[in-house]
């Protein structure tokens, strides 16, 4: 993981505080747009999304902008607060699609386990690391919540990232990005917050 002064630490997390509805159980206005950008033209945004569609999503005023880091499953230990993507498995268990290794500054965000769409019947927990044990085949690590426990298995290649600053500059024509949004009444859509790809790192969440 790229190093980040805890100052650094400080400052990214105070911005990274409106992504909390990103990583939050699901509400019937909120919506995350995950794709790839046509253009910017003043506060609009148009997004080209996975599934395919045209997306023009509304920046807020204040809004902020984040990338990922490439970080390590070596990287993770007790007392680390992380957000798994996951899939059960057929042994019952689950197996993680992505892990996000919050800042220390922002432990407890979107904290449970709770549906998620990054791909059918996958779930996101956001939970405090307990327990890391290795193994030839990755990693099990054991997460607690309020209210839960969880094990989730975290096979050798799962992409594993922090959040890293970013500026609007990167916000370009071909940019990938994760923007948890809001959806108004009308079908509009408004964020104040975007994580966009750089250097080669895309957002896996």
């Amino acid at each position: 993981m790229s190093p980040i002064s805890q100052t650094g630490f400080a400052l990214l997390a105070s911005a990274l505080m409106a992504v909390t509805v990103g990583f939050s159980a699901n509400a019937a206005d909120t919506i995350r747009v995950r794709g790839t950008v046509e253009s910017r033209d003043g506060s609009t945004l148009s997004v080209k999304t996975r599934e395919g569609t045209d997306a023009k999503i509304m920046l807020k005023d204040g809004w902020k902008v984040s990338s990922v880091a490439k970080a390590s499953i070596d990287d993770i230990k007790p007392g680390d607060f992380v957000g798994i993507a996951s899939l059960p498995t057929a042994d019952g268990g689950d197996g993680a699609l992505e892990v996000l290794i919050f800042p220390a500054a922002m432990k407890g965000t979107g904290e449970g386990s709770y549906a998620w769409d990054l791909k059918p019947n996958s779930s996101m927990t956001n939970a405090t690391v307990a327990d890391a044990v290795k193994s030839v085949d990755g990693r099990t690590l054991t997460v607690k919540y309020k209210g839960g426990e969880k094990k989730i298995s975290i096979p050798d290649g799962t992409p594993v990232v922090t959040f890293a600053p970013a500026t609007e500059s990167d916000i370009k024509s071909g940019a990938t990005v994760f923007i948890p949004s809001e959806r108004a009444a009308d079908g509009s859509m408004s964020t104040l917050r975007v994580v966009v790809g750089t250097h080669g790192i895309v957002p896996p969440m």
